[in-house]
């Protein structure tokens, strides 16, 4: 069809990649459940329900829930250091 106005050029059916398809039955992920129940792809239980979202953060931790590295302190001297108060001595 070269030459003919119109018609040349732009995307060919079935080309590009496959769509990936997901038995609802194997799926492991705590998210992708909980994503297919939303879309309506799959019709969970309750119980189903509970167990995902009790397993979403287990297998899915927040960023801010990692452990924050340890910081070394200093030692004690110099220009921040603590310095003690006055010896208040009784006299005799």
């Amino acid at each position: 069809m070269a030459g003919v106005k119109g018609r040349s050029g732009g995307a060919r059916p079935g080309a590009g990649r496959k769509p990936k398809t997901v038995d609802p039955a194997t799926t492991e992920d705590s998210k992708e459940f909980l994503t297919m129940a939303m879309q309506g792809l799959l019709d969970p239980s309750p119980a189903q329900l509970k167990a995902a979202i009790a397993l979403l953060g287990v297998q899915h931790a927040k960023k801010t829930e990692a452990p924050k590295p340890a910081v070394p302190e200093r030692l004690a001297g110099g220009k921040y250091a603590v310095r003690q108060g006055p010896r208040l001595v009784a006299s005799k």
